[in-house]
């Protein structure tokens, strides 16, 4: 069972070494009951791998809680607090980080941040020692992406600089948004992007909105009106959002009670959110199990494989309270970087779709380099099934197994898989014959992740003398055309549906969009102000609905 500190001991340890504050930006958040039953290789937080060796040194900066550490991992320097950042791999196969950062000597300290500068820096591994090669310009949380036409695009807070090259040059300019009649969610910063499959662009912003480019530089349009967080009381910043060839991953930092949250989508719309931590400060451990205890874990962004996988995160993080790093002190801030357990290849071999008939799952374990599923697997520690079953320990057994060249087919006995018709990517945990952590997520076949996603905005109304006439956009965000569907407007005053309507909505292709015409015999009250809903059934995909106050007549 893991424990937590009280927030009473927290205080009792702050004011031990000093760092006491009007802000100390320290909460406890509790625990669901049912973490405590996870096992090992449900949380995203048990991905994470010890450091790379590389140069211990204590002749640095730094609390004593972060001394000795690797200096030559990420990027630091008695010059500068770096900040955010993530990593691509040039086609040189270089490394190159896009962080941020000011004069350490700032005069006001951490809080310098406002006026932060861009910076390229490049290593040949991406672990670091990254050195800094190119100043990009003025802007804070970096977060780079790349168009389908082969141009690069860094996102900072209120701008965004384009270049056809890694070494620029850079245009700088803004991105424009179309918030689509829904309130946007606590503001457009600390943005993050995930290229789809035709090359389009997924964008959720701080407050956990979705939104959606055609072309990852086209004015971004938002899809959603709530958050697709943990439905907690949490203060969310710093997502990071990313898809792999099986499905969509979200991270998000609840910072203030130092605690993040993983969540899954099959299409980057929906969201489904798993059990247990993220991440959490202490995560930073060297090989032989010392730990660099860095007071805050912020900005994670992670480093992708070929196949989409996450197999490294990139943090920022400070030794102390930001309130407490002044200018030219032995405090500051750095990026780092920590590896990650991949997970496995996995296929599922069964192409129809799970029964109360079905006896038996078939999934292919692929070989990788370092990865011998012959020989390297404990068959019987693996569970496979639904994560609602595997994290907690339950799901299929393994009944047989069979070689498939370098791979291994195992058949596992279906008894307890869970699987329901909302799953969409069931998850294998298992050990390595040595005990170290296997676990992967495997697609259903018979699941189609690509599909349209009609959305509506605002009905614009008019009114008439036996009634009120709408019309209303939908425009499909899919990447694949709709079917015909049917839109529904309810309008409800004090609770209480006062009329509802509906219309036909054509089949739109991806992108495309229809003006709607509803007609209502309910004449609306002047100057009153009423709730409508809007949502559209019988397209074939996942058509998002609309919540808006709106008074029709003013």
């Amino acid at each position: 069972m893991r424990t937590f500190l009280t927030g009473a001991v927290i205080a009792c340890i702050l004011w031990a070494t000093g760092q006491t504050s009007l802000h100390a930006q320290i909460t406890e958040r509790p625990r669901p009951d049912e973490w405590n039953r996870l096992v090992y290789g449900a949380r995203f937080i048990d991905r994470f791998l010890p450091m790379p060796a590389g140069r211990l040194s204590s002749d640095t900066w730094g609390a004593a809680s972060v001394v000795p550490r690797h200096v030559d991992n990420g990027i630091e320097d008695r010059t500068c607090s770096y900040w955010g950042g993530n990593i691509v791999r040039a086609d040189d196969g270089l490394y190159n980080l896009f962080v941020c950062g000011w004069l350490e000597s700032s005069p006001k300290g951490h809080h310098e941040w406002p006026n932060s500068t861009v910076f390229r820096a490049v290593c040949d591994n991406p672990v670091g020692p990254f050195i800094v090669k190119d100043t990009i310009g003025r802007g804070h949380n970096p977060e780079i992406y790349r168009l389908k036409d082969g141009r690069y695009v860094i996102y900072v807070m209120d701008g965004r600089y384009v270049a056809e090259q890694l070494d620029g040059p850079w245009t700088y300019g803004r991105f424009e948004f179309n918030r689509r009649d829904r309130a946007i969610i606590e503001g457009l910063s600390n943005l993050t992007f995930a290229r789809r499959e035709d090359g389009s662009y997924l964008m959720i912003c701080r407050g956990g909105g979705v939104w959606i480019s055609q072309t990852g530089l086209s004015p971004w349009q938002q899809l959603t009106d709530r958050r697709v967080y943990p439905d907690i009381d949490g203060n969310f910043e710093d997502p990071v959002v990313w898809r792999d060839h099986i499905q969509y991953h979200l991270i998000v930092n609840d910072w203030l009670g130092r605690i993040a949250f993983y969540l899954r989508s099959k299409d980057g719309v929906r969201w489904i959110v798993d059990p247990g931590e993220a991440y959490l400060p202490g995560i930073a451990k060297h090989e032989d199990g010392t730990t660099e205890d860095w007071f805050k874990y912020e900005r994670i962004k992670i480093l992708q494989d070929g196949y989409g996988r996450a197999v490294q995160a990139n943090f920022a993080v400070i030794d102390v309270l930001k309130n407490d790093d002044k200018a030219s002190d032995s405090h500051s801030s750095k990026n780092i970087t920590i590896p990650l357990n991949p997970g496995l290849l996995l296929t599922l071999l069964d192409t129809e779709p799970v029964t109360p008939s079905t006896q038996t799952l078939r999934v292919l374990i692929s070989a990788e380099d370092g990865f011998d599923p012959h020989t390297d697997i404990d068959l019987h520690s693996l569970r496979f099934g639904a994560s609602t079953e595997v994290n907690y320990g339950r799901g299929c057994k393994v009944k047989s197994t069979e070689k498939s060249g370098a791979d291994l087919i195992v058949t596992f006995n279906a008894a307890g898989h869970g699987i329901t018709s909302e799953e969409f990517a069931p998850k294998l945990i298992g050990k390595t014959a040595q005990g170290a952590l296997l676990y992967g997520y495997a697609r259903l076949p018979w699941i189609d992740c690509i599909e349209p996603v009609l959305s509506a905005c605002a009905p614009v109304f008019t009114p008439r003398t036996q009634g009120t006439d709408m019309s209303v956009e939908i425009q499909n965000f899919g990447q694949e055309a709709s079917r015909s569907a049917t839109l529904h407007i309810a309008a409800l005053r004090n609770g209480a549906e006062v009329t509802a309507c509906t219309a036909a909505v054509p089949a739109l292709k991806p992108y495309e969009k229809a003006h709607v015409m509803l007609s209502t015999p309910f004449r609306f009250e002047k100057g009153t102000e009423y709730d409508f809903v809007l949502t559209i059934t019988g397209d074939g995909g996942r058509a998002l609905p609309l919540r808006i106050k709106a008074a029709p007549l003013k």
